[in-house]
């Protein structure tokens, strides 16, 4: 069977290049990555349809099909010539979408069209709605994450609207999502809390019943174990003395912070809690990756804009609380060395902390749990559920007080609670059974009885005095 999955933000290429330094280059294309070639594993053939991008700051998207050096034969990354050449970040991409569905169109009219589609994010939904009315092909709707929690999160209001419309393109955002719901065949959901607090948002009444079985299938990402798993032998010398190099005291306890410099990862957050809780900095070192800088004492000029304003105060309450000797800063630039880095301070006993203000999953911390460090995590969205029943520890992240007594808890507790978080990961979080849980939706359309058909239009009719309402609120 061909699987087609539709991606037009990001891109991808056989070096993850970008992968993590960039918001359109985060966790949601590990994601689709690692369940391609899961599939590819599984015996079906996958198509990725993005983007092609001739950009002389972006070389490496303008071959129009490419692989991942693995599974090369089954997995194609089919880069599609729309909305230009430069590279577009995700919020300028949207009146290029309908010339990505006629590229699409084209591209199968000359070969052989997918069995279905599996949309992510909601530029995808708008796409895969698309050629469900022209072509009517079946798809799934991953929204990994949704435009109404961001709404949410940066405070929209009547008052702001414009501004924030003007940079994110809510109305185009929610529209295509409400549209996704409403005409998927399935909603795919990492957790029941996504599933029943997200698409259960007042902006999507009328869209989709998160009650409704028939419409949801809760299927958890997982990790690639070929890489994240405990076995330090699979470390290179190469790997290993690099992390070792940025790392001036292995031995020590750390509490670890992986996250990209972005206002909604809190990052901050957690230099915060370190630094006003001596029972935190007695009990371990913080450990913050920060790709791109070697040290960002000196070098913070190689970030771009957006992280710097993030680092700026980080490095302000490092400097004035006087822990720039209990604070470590690494760069690592591949996942190997990232996986190296978590083994290697597990054997420390150190603790991997999620302090983002909302998590709609949480990959992250499933990475480091599957080589060998414990967890605490922000009990905001998917982690309350990953490492519920006392797999982990879970703290408000907006309180620094609590972030820290967690920190704490799960430094003195360790070896007990690692070991919990490695034999869940083992359990529930592998790419091959998130495969497998996709698959057994994709065969169960052919089984079931047909939708009735859905207008968009109609689903949609309300929409502007819904939003006018939740801003007057």
């Amino acid at each position: 069977m061909r699987i087609a999955f539709i991606n037009p933000q990001g891109n991808f290429d056989r070096h993850d290049s970008y992968l993590t330094e960039h918001p359109d280059f985060g966790g949601q294309l590990v994601y689709v990555k690692e369940l391609a070639l899961a599939m590819a594993r599984q015996g079906h053939q996958v198509d990725i349809l993005t983007r092609k991008i001739v950009d002389p700051q972006w070389p490496e998207f303008s071959e129009p099909m490419d692989d991942f050096g693995e599974l090369a034969e089954r997995v194609r990354i089919l880069r599609l010539a729309f909305g230009g050449d430069a590279f577009l970040p995700k919020e300028q991409l949207w009146p290029h979408l309908p010339a990505f569905v006629q590229a699409i169109e084209a591209f199968y009219d000359r070969t052989e069209w997918p069995a279905c589609f599996t949309a992510h994010y909601a530029d995808a939904a708008a796409v895969a709605v698309a050629l469900k009315q022209a072509r009517a092909i079946p798809f799934s709707f991953t929204g990994h994450s949704l435009g109404a929690q961001k709404m949410d999160k940066l405070g929209v209001n009547a008052a702001n609207i414009d501004a924030m419309e003007a940079r994110f393109h809510f109305r185009q955002r929610l529209v295509a999502e409400r549209s996704g719901m409403a005409l998927a065949d399935t909603i795919v959901t990492s957790t029941s809390e996504e599933r029943f607090g997200q698409y259960g948002h007042r902006l999507y009444a009328g869209a989709v019943e998160p009650s409704d079985d028939s419409r949801f299938r809760v299927i958890p990402p997982g990790i690639n174990s070929r890489i994240f798993n405990p076995d330090p032998a699979s470390d290179s010398a190469e790997d290993r003395a690099r992390v070792q190099g940025q790392l001036p005291f292995p031995d020590d306890p750390h509490v670890v912070v992986s996250s990209r410099l972005d206002p909604k990862k809190n990052v901050a957050g957690v230099v915060e809690a370190f630094a006003a809780s001596p029972a935190l900095q007695s009990s371990a070192r913080l450990a913050l990756f920060v790709r791109g800088s070697d040290d960002p004492w000196t070098d913070m000029g190689r970030l771009g804009e957006a992280e710097r304003q993030v680092l700026r105060p980080i490095l302000a309450r490092i400097e004035g609380s006087g822990l720039r000797e209990r604070v470590h800063f690494l760069n690592l630039n591949s996942q190997k060395q990232l996986a190296c880095a978590y083994r290697m301070l597990a054997r420390s006993g150190s603790v991997f902390a999620l302090p983002s203000l909302f998590e709609p999953f949480g990959l992250a911390p499933i990475e480091a749990a599957a080589c060998g460090l414990a967890v605490a995590a922000t009990r905001n969205g998917g982690p309350a559920e990953i490492f519920a029943d006392d797999v982990g520890e879970l703290f408000d992240p907006e309180d620094a007080s609590d972030m820290a007594e967690a920190l704490v808890r799960a430094l003195a507790r360790q070896p007990e609670l690692a070991a919990r978080a490695a034999e869940r990961v083992a359990e529930r979080y592998t790419w091959d059974r998130t495969a497998q849980r996709y698959l057994e939706v994709i065969r169960a359309w052919g089984a079931a009885p047909a939708r009735p058909a859905v207008d968009p239009d109609a689903v949609n009719a309300d929409f502007g005095a819904r939003l006018e309402s939740y801003l007057q609120a």
